[in-house]
């Protein structure tokens, strides 16, 4: 079973930020998740337009970038032109007036075009846009911090995303409070990515690819190496 896997940078050590880079592409991490906050959208800060840029100046894998702000149509421009052609931009729908024209110019720079869901964002509110998207970041906590609990209502809507989403040719992700547990009962239904964060990744003291590839296995049903996570 094939699943991909996202290091949360806002997570990460800022203080050897090129050595984490380094550390997770070795370790066999997919991409970087970034997440862009405003202070508006959501009340936090999170990571920043030159941050994004110098992850992207070393990393080798691609980006994917979450943004959690208002109006991101006024400066999508500013993130299309630091990213490579196979990255990933999400916005929230409701954080736009028309979020189907935010999303074409992602798409015509060459970019993965996504939508982010609320919590308690219904699936029926986004259903058009699942159309012209490739990625639905589905956000099973509240946006804007690191380390909250998992709200169990959102199963539901991963249920009803995963029943429409080879008829309307886009991939499911997990956001938030992820777990082992998680991985271990959704990836088998078909969501195909997972953000990793504090839960299993980040501030652990075994290497990053001894984490990587110990949550992998569970992909491969190895028991052993589960009760390890």
């Amino acid at each position: 079973m094939d699943f991909e896997l996202m290091a949360s940078m806002m997570c990460a050590d800022y203080g050897h930020l090129e050595r984490e880079v380094r550390k997770l592409e070795e370790g066999g991490i997919d991409s970087f998740h970034i997440d862009i906050m405003d202070g508006h959208y959501v009340p936090n800060y999170a990571m920043s337009l030159n941050d994004l840029r110098y992850i992207r100046s070393v990393a080798q894998k691609p980006l994917d970038v979450h943004l959690m702000v208002e109006h991101p149509n006024s400066t999508i421009e500013l993130f299309i032109s630091s990213l490579w052609p196979g990255d990933t931009i999400y916005i929230h729908p409701e954080a736009e007036y028309h979020p189907s024209t935010t999303l074409q110019k992602i798409i015509n720079a060459g970019l993965t075009p996504g939508i982010a869901i609320n919590p308690g964002t219904s699936v029926e509110n986004i259903r058009m846009l699942l159309r012209i998207v490739k990625k639905v970041l589905v956000m099973s906590v509240n946006p804007g911090n690191a380390a909250q609990m998992f709200l169990p209502y959102v199963g539901e809507k991963y249920e009803e995303l995963l029943a429409v989403k080879d008829e309307m040719n886009f991939a499911v992700y997990w956001d938030g409070a992820c777990g082992a547990d998680k991985i271990r009962e959704f990836a088998p239904r078909g969501v195909s990515g997972f953000v990793l964060g504090t839960t299993l990744l980040f501030g652990k003291e075994r290497s990053y690819g001894e984490i990587l590839r110990q949550i992998r296995q569970i992909g491969v049903g190895l028991g052993r190496e589960e009760s390890k996570l």
